[in-house]
């Protein structure tokens, strides 16, 4: 079985900045998941950030990419919607994404979701507990029933998403929020997987149980189905409405 292609974007602009950041993620948020990642032979890992030319999604980077992971948070509307529109078409023909954190504000989440993606949220750095809803989803599979962050920064409800096709995870945090924090979809032949925590001044990408969810999410996320003709398309059934509505057509005709 080939390698599932995995393309890693991030905005990539806390951590150019002196200061917390740059001191937990010197090399950038996409190098510490894509260190854990490189770890595994069925993964095959490339980076694209926000200042390379088209951001590093040009229409050949997608073509070769099975899944797309995608960080950002300080940055959306910087994000061209040209740009926008084409990862759209490739989930829809089967690429999957994976939105990280406050990537729930990117251009391209509100765009799959068709809401504004909107929660209430703290930034302090609160005790959070990540639970497992769903342990027989291939994304739980070897993730411990719960998770323990010493800190986070606290998201809450009420998260403005369509109902998830499925949900793994749900987030507590210690002034007594909940939040719908591993969250599944599917839209067209792609899959689509939220994953709250990962606050850039924390060092949650280092967490190996974190790191564990991230790999099974991109293996789950990875197209698996035929190659049938491109969503989009509108083929023509071959007779016409008149046709159709003509009484001298035989039945065996249309049938």
């Amino acid at each position: 079985m080939s390698a599932i292609k995995l393309t890693i974007w991030n905005e990539y602009v806390h951590e150019k900045k002196p200061g917390l950041v740059q001191l937990i993620y010197p090399d950038g948020i996409h190098e510490a998941i894509a260190s854990y990642m490189r770890k595994h032979d069925d993964v095959d890992v490339k980076i694209a950030t926000l200042d390379m030319p088209e951001h590093g999604l040009t229409t050949d980077i997608l073509a070769d990419t099975d899944v797309l992971i995608w960080w950002g948070h300080t940055a959306h509307d910087a994000v061209q919607d040209h740009v926008v529109d084409r990862v759209q078409e490739y989930i829809l023909n089967g690429m999957g994404l994976i939105v990280l954190h406050s990537g729930h504000f990117s251009k391209i989440f509100k765009r799959m979701m068709g809401t504004s993606g909107s929660l209430t949220w703290r930034e302090r750095a609160e005790k959070s507990h990540i639970w497992c809803v769903n342990p027989y989803h291939p994304i739980a599979q070897g993730v411990d029933e719960v998770i323990e962050l010493p800190h986070e920064e606290m998201y809450g409800e009420f998260f403005d998403i369509p109902e998830p096709d499925s949900l793994v995870f749900i987030s507590w945090f210690e002034g007594g929020e909940v939040f719908r924090s591993g969250c599944c979809w599917h839209r067209g032949k792609g899959k689509i997987f939220y994953f709250q925590p990962g606050h850039e001044t924390f060092p949650i990408y280092y967490n190996p149980q974190i790191c564990r969810i991230l790999l099974n999410a991109v293996r789950w996320a990875k197209f698996k189905g035929g190659e049938s003709r491109k969503i989009g398309n509108c083929p023509s059934s071959g007779f016409t409405l008149n046709e159709l509505s003509n009484p001298n057509t035989r039945e065996e005709d249309w049938m």
